[in-house]
């Protein structure tokens, strides 16, 4: 395929900095910035509030008929999140929703659903698209592709600091156990697990400033 701009793919576990440095890149080359990460949260808050079970696919088909995802602007140029008409940006960053997103995204009929709604909105380049198996299966075809890492210990660092920021009541070594598990679930789920690219560059955060990291994607993408 050949497009006239191309899709940047950045992959990588949770507290890598794909959503921080996929925001900047995208701004750099005045790319749209897509966050399918995002979109399985919202999946997990609906099944939190509505006490689906995560892991029943029968139950989950009623909602995901009506389910509607989009982004938009603020007036401040940040990114909304809205599911089903509802802004839900900041309550999709919760560490229970965390969780929940971590165990639908292992439902083939989630996957499915919401992989064909991210081919939809990635399909014309352009577009820095950033989760967890955008390389290896949303868009394997991704002119750019870039698989995130850093420690465990590091990732959960900068997670425990997020949501300490966000005036969460939670413990370092709880997030740091949630993380380990949440890598486990995702790296060994049958359907696309978390897995590197054989042809994406790998970059290692651990010891990187988010500038660094930046004008190195922003320097692949440029070389085509």
């Amino acid at each position: 395929m050949s497009r006239a701009k191309p899709i940047v793919a950045i992959d990588g576990p949770s507290g890598s900095g794909k959503s921080t440095v996929s925001k900047l890149v995208a701004q750099q080359l005045g790319f749209v910035y897509l966050d399918t990460g995002a979109m399985y949260r919202c999946v997990g808050l609906l099944a939190l509030r509505r006490r689906v079970d995560p892991l029943n696919e029968d139950e989950f088909q009623t909602l995901l008929d009506k389910l509607t995802i989009s982004f938009a602007r603020d007036q401040q140029g940040g990114q909304q999140v809205l599911v089903n008409g509802e802004q839900v940006t900041r309550a999709i960053r919760g560490h229970e929703v965390s969780q929940a997103a971590s165990k639908v995204s292992s439902l083939p009929v989630v996957r499915a659903r919401l992989v064909a709604m991210q081919r939809a909105m990635g399909a014309g380049g352009g577009v820095v698209m950033e989760g967890r198996d955008i390389g290896t299966n949303v868009f394997p075809d991704a002119e750019v592709k870039v698989f995130l890492t850093a420690s465990a210990q590091v990732r959960a660092r900068r997670r425990y600091e997020e949501l300490k920021a966000r005036g969460e009541d939670v413990e370092y070594g709880v997030v740091l156990t949630d993380q380990l598990e949440r890598d486990e679930r995702d790296s060994r789920r049958e359907l696309n697990p978390l897995i590197q690219a054989p042809d994406a560059h790998l970059l290692d955060t651990s010891n990187l400033t988010i500038d660094q990291v930046v004008a190195q994607i922003v320097a692949w993408a440029r070389q085509g």
